[in-house]
């Protein structure tokens, strides 16, 4: 077995480098898209105040991961501002994910120029959709999927070496910070057991096979019949069903599956025998979560299984997949031709980078901790953090996040104000636990059509459900003191 070790400075200096590359690529947007899920279960910790309505929204997650607990004790512990905590642990995690795919590298590839080949493919790729699951190998703000990433890929490795307490301690980490991504590199390490054990014949029974799949599948919790309400939610995640899915994310599944078959034969061929072993074993890894994910998505029975969402463990095989490409890369294409590498991943990534322009294009590409947002609504929501009470309750159009110029910024995790259900981020909360339905939908009817609504619409609001402050784009609505607005929108007051 190859020993791997950080012989040199050498090696720490090109991965804070590559570090530093990945993160002027990729961008960082730290209240973007699920930090309205993540970050508000911080917050609260930090300031227990916040919130006083629409807790439920972000707490279903939070109670099922120490992810929130771990960020506010790091930033008590380090009495770092909150956005510079943020913005080290992104950092941190993008540097492990790379130093983890450099140890894995080096299990697979004996010469530099392939791991390195492994490793600057992944920083070039951090931001790659993964074939349909609306997940990024890491996205581009802190949450519990990138730290569940490199412990991922840590684990991996640990299983590989045969350190199997080691790699527990990193699918414990994994299962603390993320209640379903742990499951993979565990489904993956139990796979490999039973190859290494069918291999060498020493006698392992299908009846233990079965008894640890029934295991898997037990440890994520299930959900009840579906109601009305959650269906109306479930069907606005497309990527929770395979049927759903376009040709070209279908085609994200077999590809990879393709790859690693001839993948292997290549290795097989250079008597690379753990590399040929661990394709295979990560292709078979594929099909078994494919079959898996037919069984649950297809029957209409089984909807409230969706959210299981078994092809979630395409990330874990592209991660292994880009590994073992930029190996081959490295080691039979660029080999030191310093012009190959230039040319490769130069255009790379600057296709990465204006992709996550398009994706961002009103907002800064990386935003620093303590700098003005440029955003109009990012903008409008630190004034409202600055200028409201502390137990103000807003109505915002419940689509805010998908309209032009937003840029799917976060308003609850940076205005750190409660408001009523939107249809974007509390419906993801929604199709992942149930029992939310009901009072997502009441509350998001009682806000539309949003842009039609007047003053008596919302004394309506206030007289329900508290709200005191709206955030509207429309103008002309009378009986409303607006205390700031912008381009973009105005910040209302409920007289």
């Amino acid at each position: 077995m190859i020993k791997i070790r950080l012989g040199s400075y050498k090696t720490w200096i090109v991965l804070l480098l590559l570090t530093a590359a990945a993160l002027l690529t990729h961008g960082y947007h730290p209240y973007a898209e699920d930090s309205e899920i993540y970050l508000p279960g911080v917050e609260k910790i930090l300031n227990p105040l916040l919130f006083p309505i629409g807790q439920e929204f972000f707490r279903s997650h939070a109670s099922m991961t120490l992810f929130p607990n771990l960020v506010a004790f790091s930033l008590r512990v380090t009495h770092l501002p909150f956005e510079v905590g943020l913005f080290a642990w992104h950092v941190a995690s993008i540097f492990l994910l790379l130093l983890g795919c450099w140890q894995f590298s080096g299990l697979l590839f004996e010469s530099a120029r392939a791991r390195w080949g492994s490793v600057c493919l992944i920083a070039a790729l951090l931001t790659t959709p993964v074939a349909g699951t609306a997940l990024y190998i890491m996205d581009q703000y802190l949450n519990p999927r990138n730290l569940a990433a490199f412990a991922a890929v840590f684990a991996v490795v640990r299983i590989l070496e045969r350190k199997y307490l080691r790699a527990l301690i990193w699918i414990a980490f994994a299962a603390c910070v993320h209640p379903l991504m742990w499951v993979f590199p565990f489904s993956f390490g139990a796979l490999w057991l039973v190859i290494e054990q069918i291999e060498h014949r020493t006698g392992w029974r299908i009846e233990g096979v079965s008894a640890l799949g029934c295991f898997i599948f037990m440890s994520i919790p299930l959900a009840s019949s579906a109601s009305p309400a959650y269906h109306e939610s479930a069907r606005m995640h497309a990527y929770f069903y395979i049927q759903d899915w376009q040709w070209y994310e279908w085609l994200g599944i077999f590809a990879p599956l393709a790859l690693l078959w001839w993948f292997a034969r290549l290795a097989r061929a250079r008597s690379k025998i753990l590399l040929a072993h661990a394709c295979l074993a990560f292709a078979l890894y594929g099909v078994i979560y494919f079959l898996v994910a037919l069984a649950v998505d297809l029957p209409a029975s089984f909807e409230s299984l969706a959210r299981i969402q078994p092809l979630r463990s395409l990330h874990l095989l592209y991660m292994f997949l880009f590994v073992c490409v930029g190996g081959f890369l490295g080691e039979y294409v660029l080999k030191d031709r310093a012009w190959r590498w230039l040319a490769l991943f130069v255009p790379l990534g600057i296709g990465m980078f204006l992709a996550q322009r398009s994706l961002f294009p009103a907002s800064a590409h990386i935003e620093c901790p303590g700098r003005a947002p440029k955003n109009p609504w990012a903008q409008a929501f630190v004034w409202i953090h600055e200028n409201t009470p502390v137990d103000a309750v807003f109505a915002i159009d419940p689509d805010y996040m998908r309209w032009p110029g937003e840029d799917a910024i976060g308003f609850r995790c940076l205005a750190k104000r409660s408001r009523l259900a939107d249809m974007v981020k509390d419906g993801g909360a929604v199709s992942m636990f149930p029992p939310l339905a009901d009072e997502w939908l009441e509350q998001v009817r009682a806000q539309n059509p949003w842009r039609n609504l007047q003053a008596a619409d919302f004394a309506r609001l206030r007289e329900k459900y508290g709200v005191t402050w709206v955030v509207v784009q429309q103008l002309g609505v009378d009986g409303l003191t607006c205390p700031y607005q912008n381009p973009a929108v105005r910040v209302c007051r409920l007289n």
